[in-house]
């Protein structure tokens, strides 16, 4: 129940910075989905701490001198699945 609860306020976090911060920094991110995009489908698959790891993990690749590019949420394996 907790787990669903931060999840929900993570997302809520994710969707402000999206509508408030990033119109004023820009269009910086160096993949595609965007670091918020990939972070909130993560938190959505994975739920609250796994996805926020994973968007953390995400967020420190973004720098001047990383390529970028396509970069999807990994999908679920078929272990987690059964859970």
């Amino acid at each position: 129940m907790f787990n669903r609860f931060l999840q929900k306020i993570l997302l809520l976090l994710i969707k402000g910075y999206r509508y408030v911060i990033s119109p004023w920094l820009g269009n910086n991110c160096r993949f595609y989905p965007s670091c918020s995009c990939y972070t909130e489908e993560a938190i959505q698959r994975y739920g609250a701490w796994r996805g926020t790891w994973m968007g953390i993990r995400r967020i420190s690749r973004c720098h001047p001198f990383c390529e970028g590019g396509y970069d999807p949420v990994p999908d679920l394996s078929e272990r987690e699945k059964e859970k």
